[in-house]
């Protein structure tokens, strides 16, 4: 709407000029060729000789074209470009409006389905819109997709929270029992099978706790510079022994100048989550591809395998809580699935982003953005 106000101006200003060089030109071809000389150099001195530049324009020029006031050829010059201007300006307005409405009216229209509890709605976004509004749309697009997820996690999570603190604790209440009815004896050995399934239930009870300071915005975040290749180095050290069993081949591509500003033991909980996620399930791929990049805002690091991968449908689910394909991340492998979910509040903490594909070739590539600062 700016650009036709301001497009619609120079054109009224353009036309006067026009009017006026049209005016002035055939005004001046009407004058002996032997005055226009000396009326040029008059016109462009007019205080040289003003008696004669004022005889030269009352004996060729109209003298209503140099009346003051509302009756001047000029003043009804504008008014009539301003009266065609005003349909041009109405018609424009509406055109463009048109699609600034549309978009509007799907954003409504799409709360309005929200509103009713359907969170897989999505606004479309309409070609010609201004900016701000389909950045709008974008926003309460991401919005509804993370209502959707919440409202997912919810209506699973119930269920499976119950069997993931049930198993534990049953297990542990069972050896307990045993050992009370002498079934088991009552030894070092049995005990420490008891404390496995209480330790179990207290790591299931902290990422559990972790998940909600970080939905609610509590994470807390200790930043400090670090090496992006140490902290890489590091997380690989500690897992060695089992890429070792497993048979993994690492390989890393990490410039050892990079540095970043970040949670480190954070970051590097990720790091760790996504090496242990692909030994458990992807360790026949037996590739561990680890490769840092960086742009002018953030750094951007890929964790990827040559394991089975994920169906193309569940991408955008592998980082719901307690989410597992059916197939390659059954319950027996272990874990409680909300590694990733872990993952994924680590990055939104640090103002980034977490997101998966599979390969070309096969596999599965986690790739991880992280702002600089």
């Amino acid at each position: 709407m700016s650009a036709l106000a301001l497009g619609v101006i120079f054109s009224i200003a353009f036309g006067m000029w026009l009017r006026f060089a049209i005016w002035d030109y055939s005004t001046t071809q009407q004058i002996p060729a032997t005055i226009r000389p000396e009326l040029e150099e008059l016109r462009a001195d007019p205080h040289h000789n003003e008696a004669r530049l004022w005889e030269l324009f009352q004996r060729y020029y109209d003298v209503r074209d140099f009346l003051p006031g509302i009756a001047s050829r000029d003043w009804l010059w504008l008014a009539s470009f301003i009266m065609i201007s005003i349909p041009v300006v109405i018609l424009g307005g509406l055109l463009a409006s048109r699609s600034l409405s549309r978009q509007f009216s799907d954003v409504a229209r799409a709360a309005r389905r929200v509103a009713q509890g359907d969170f897989s709605v999505r606004a479309p976004s309409v070609p010609g819109a201004p900016a701000e509004i389909i950045k709008l749309a974008k926003d309460f697009n991401r919005m509804t997709a993370k209502l959707e997820q919440y409202e997912r996690e919810i209506r699973v999570s119930s269920a499976v929270l119950a069997h993931e603190l049930r198993t534990p604790l049953n297990a542990a209440a069972g050896r307990v029992q045993g050992m009370l009815d002498e079934v088991f004896p009552s030894d070092p050995q049995q005990l420490m099978l008891v404390k496995g399934q209480l330790d179990q239930l207290n790591r299931l009870v902290g990422d559990l706790h972790l998940l909600s300071l970080a939905r609610a915005g509590q994470l807390a975040m200790e930043k400090s510079l670090f090496s992006v290749s140490s902290l890489v180095s590091e997380r690989l050290e500690w897992a060695s022994p089992q890429l070792a069993v497993a048979n993994v081949i690492t390989q890393v591509d990490v410039g050892p100048e990079l540095m970043l500003l970040a949670d480190r033991d954070r970051l590097g909980q990720v790091l760790s989550i996504l090496i242990d996620n692909l030994i458990h399930y992807a360790a026949q791929g037996q590739c561990l591809e680890i490769k840092v990049s960086q742009c002018e805002s953030a750094l951007h690091l890929i964790v990827a395998d040559r394991g089975p991968g994920v169906e193309d449908d569940q991408l955008t689910r592998i980082f719901d809580r307690f989410w597992r394909a059916e197939s390659s991340r059954a319950r027996p492998l272990g874990g409680t699935g909300l590694g990733l979910s872990i993952a994924s509040a680590i990055c939104d903490a640090h103002g980034g982003s977490i997101s998966a594909y599979n390969r070309e070739g096969g596999g599965l590539a986690i790739r991880m953005s992280i702002p600089y600062g």
